[in-house]
């Protein structure tokens, strides 16, 4: 299998894991405790169903939207992600590029590989900034000043992560970061020799954003469980909240919204943006999609905010279905990071490219010349 007989989201998983070695695969893979919520995910818009418009002319479809007052060119951009370059030694700036390349929008995380400097000196293409609330002010000072610095565009901090959630496929490969090698997990990086070169011979992957502050990750192998429960601020408030955004200064948003409260109280502390989102499955297993929770949060905050939808997205489809149901744009993670680990920029690319190419032919199907035209009446559920 390569990178031209991908042509969905399954065939670049199956290509990442057949690249990449068994704790790091699953780190990407997993979810928490029984994974019913990461596969809940993407199942909730299987239980939707589109119905289309005829004859509206759609010789030429725009899907572009505008976001934190930016104009993307596909309603779909690349969410924070950490560790990319474990994934591919190319990693932040091979997504980077790629984003640009379809005019989209790159999110870097705190605990991204590559540094807010380069990213911004390097894409002209809008970027978002995920901030992660530490313990060490000086270390979240330092985080925003950086990336304000950078000039990047949002913030956003992630509210889900008040602890590490319940991993327990990492538990099991013994996933870190960096790599540990022990007897369980020796087998799997000898199996997977070209990752193995790539990982030993470009330059020591490094978390810029920390390192001058704490040892977990670069240093000293920690899980990301681990470094949730031990150095993410649990006494995290809406004050907190409110705090960064008043440093920042700039557009943002809280990254893992899921009640209409939380919205509405995010519209209250200045924010310009919510994702929606339950971290991918990986935190609290049992919880509501966001495709399921979307329409009463637009109902309440969507004329306020721009309201995201992130999460199982993994076809043009479910895209229009939620921006049917009145989300601005969609973001993922896995949606890319399995093309990222499949084959770098090349990989990353191809997966935007199709998602675009899905899109413009799904909204020709439907009937829809612009976003603008979807909405709820195109939508039955079962």
């Amino acid at each position: 299998m390569n990178l031209s007989r991908c042509h969905n989201f399954r065939d670049f998983r199956e290509l990442a894991r057949r690249r990449l070695p068994s704790p790091i695969f699953h780190y990407i893979d997993g979810a928490a405790d029984d994974e019913l919520t990461y596969r809940r995910n993407t199942a909730a818009y299987e239980a939707c169903d589109l119905v289309p418009n005829i004859l509206a002319g759609v010789e030429t479809v725009d899907m572009s939207t505008t976001i934190f007052g930016k104009k993307l060119a596909m309603p779909v951009y690349c969410a924070p992600t950490a560790l990319q370059r474990l994934f591919h030694p190319d990693g932040e700036r091979a997504v980077a590029h790629a984003a640009e390349k379809y005019g989209t929008m790159f999110g870097v995380s705190s605990l991204g590989t590559v540094s807010v400097e380069e990213i911004g000196a390097m894409i002209e293409t809008p970027k978002m900034f995920q901030f992660y609330f530490h313990k060490d002010r000086g270390l979240n000072d330092s985080m925003i000043d950086r990336a304000k610095a950078a000039k990047f565009d949002v913030m956003a901090l992630t509210v889900d992560t008040i602890t590490g959630g319940n991993r327990e496929r990492d538990l099991i490969t013994g996933f870190t970061s960096p790599p540990r090698l022990t007897f369980k997990s020796l087998f799997s990086f000898a199996a997977r020799p070209r990752w193995a070169v790539n990982y030993l011979t470009h330059p020591k992957m490094e978390l810029p954003h920390l390192q001058d502050h704490v040892q977990e990750g670069t240093n000293l192998a920690t899980s990301i469980g681990s470094y949730f429960s031990t150095m993410l601020d649990q006494s995290m408030s809406w004050k907190d909240a409110e705090a960064i955004r008043a440093k920042w200064g700039g557009h943002f948003a809280l990254k893992g919204v899921m009640s209409v409260a939380d919205a509405k109280r995010a519209v209250d502390i200045g924010c310009t943006g919510i994702m929606v989102s339950n971290h991918g499955g990986r935190q609290l297993d049992g919880s509501r999609s966001p495709f399921d929770q979307l329409a009463e949060i637009v109902d309440a905050v969507g004329d306020k905010i721009d309201v995201i939808c992130e999460g199982g997205i993994q076809r043009g489809t479910h895209v229009l279905k939620a921006l049917s149901l009145g989300a601005k744009a969609c973001s993922g993670g896995r949606l890319y990071l399995y093309a990222l680990a499949a084959a770098g920029q090349p990989g990353v690319e191809r997966a935007l490219g199709l998602m675009r190419e899905e899109i413009e032919r799904d909204m020709k199907l439907m009937g829809a010349r612009t976003i603008a035209d979807l909405n709820r009446g195109n939508l039955r559920f079962r």
